[in-house]
């Protein structure tokens, strides 16, 4: 966390206010892992925190403005998701490389946030543009430097001029969000881990490049 952390009231929160605040929010994400969205309480989340509901409602209007503070960092978090496309070669075996590292970096990413994403799924889906503009900032971190570097290929001549780049990776993009919220799902069609991340990378590969990988 950066920068000043104020309370609801416009007052600077001190170290151990900084330190209440977060720990507010650390419990409410725990909560969101095991309990549905709305269902979960201002009291049972001071509770758990050790405070009181009080105190919750010196840092956050409500439930889903701390649960939108949660949206944000992890929006803030992705934007590292950048990093899994740009300034890669998608030539060759290192095409296959960046492929891989693409769809590992992404589950992972999800997996690792995946009880607020749900939220905000939720929420996009509803037609909350709070919660769609945090999806949409995760989800352009990869889709403009995938945009980027489809055209490229493009330019160099190794992909159809037909082509749309930023149609190919945004649904690309789609295709990897729409996985990784349902990484659970796989199991239940007898899809391992080990095995849809490979699979999964071969379809970005032929979408990117329109070639089967050289391994």
């Amino acid at each position: 966390m950066t920068g000043q952390v104020r309370t609801v009231d416009g007052r600077v929160a001190g170290r151990r206010g900084q330190a209440t605040r977060q720990k507010l929010l650390d419990c409410l994400s725990e909560m969101l892992s095991s309990s549905p969205y709305r269902d979960v309480k201002v009291i049972d989340v001071a509770r758990k925190a050790g405070t009181s509901p009080a105190t919750f409602y010196q840092y956050f209007p409500d439930v889903e403005g701390a649960v939108l503070e949660i949206a944000e960092e992890t929006a803030a978090e992705g934007a590292g998701l950048s990093e899994l496309v740009e300034d890669r070669s998608w030539v060759g075996k290192a095409g296959w490389q960046s492929a891989q590292e693409l769809v590992d970096g992404f589950l992972d990413f999800w997996k690792k946030n995946d009880a607020i994403l749900r939220v905000v799924d939720l929420g996009a889906a509803e037609g909350d543009k709070r919660f769609y503009k945090i999806r949409m900032k995760i989800l352009n971190a990869v889709n403009g430097p995938l945009t980027e570097a489809v055209a490229a290929l493009q330019a160099k001549g190794r992909i159809d001029k037909d082509v749309n780049p930023g149609a190919i990776a945004g649904s690309l993009v789609a295709m990897l969000a729409a996985v990784a919220s349902h990484q659970k799902g796989f199991s239940a069609w007898g899809v391992k881990q080990a095995e849809l991340k490979p699979n999964l990378a071969l379809l970005v590969h032929l979408g990117v490049t329109g070639k089967k990988p050289t391994k």
